[in-house]
């Protein structure tokens, strides 16, 4: 997935124009600026925290939400499901490194809340994401998203950007984030 979040169009379009057609972005009002013009073209992901206000948006914009991370937020991603009888993919964030700054839910809870959000409020969990702390080796992390993935029969794993996607494909990534890489630096 090419992250295309704060990037002006001017270095997006290049990589859009030479066939690169899945996109991640962190708001939901600036991917609508953004991509409004191409959405058929392209499948989009939001991988930012999503507030339960811009759910709604959310889910009629998105192909996927990365971020489910918290029971307030399945509650009112089902209810927008319902009303709207569309259905982003969802993968809920797992806070590997149990950081306080980051959003996901703790690996202790994780299994309880993929079965919540499955069982209360008939989600369809499709895969598991992460972001591990910056300051420590990304396999610990990783592996121990494939074993959340494997106990919970998840298919994919969001893991892995543009510093160690390699190390998040050895260990399962069925999609990496990589936006330096392809844009440069902010």
């Amino acid at each position: 997935m090419a992250v295309s979040k704060l990037q002006p169009w001017d270095h997006i379009a290049p990589v859009f124009d030479g066939g690169q057609r899945v996109f991640g972005e962190n708001r939901v009002q600036e991917a609508k600026e953004r991509w409004a013009q191409h959405r058929g073209q392209i499948e989009l992901r939001l991988i930012g925290p999503l507030q339960t206000n811009k759910a709604r948006d959310a889910v009629a914009f998105f192909d996927v939400i990365e971020t489910l991370d918290r029971e307030k937020l399945a509650r009112v991603l089902a209810d927008e499901i319902q009303a709207q009888g569309k259905a982003p993919r969802l993968y809920v964030q797992v806070n590997t490194g149990e950081e306080p700054q980051k959003a996901g839910i703790i690996p202790a809870e994780a299994d309880a809340f993929v079965a919540a959000c499955r069982e209360t409020y008939g989600l369809n969990v499709e895969g598991l994401m992460c972001i591990p702390p910056a300051d420590e080796d990304p396999a610990p992390h990783f592996r121990m998203l494939a074993d959340i993935a494997a106990r919970n029969g998840v298919a994919k794993l969001s893991m892995g950007m543009s510093d160690d996607f390699e190390v998040a494909v050895a260990c399962g990534a069925t999609s990496v984030r990589v936006g330096s890489a392809l844009f440069g630096s902010r």
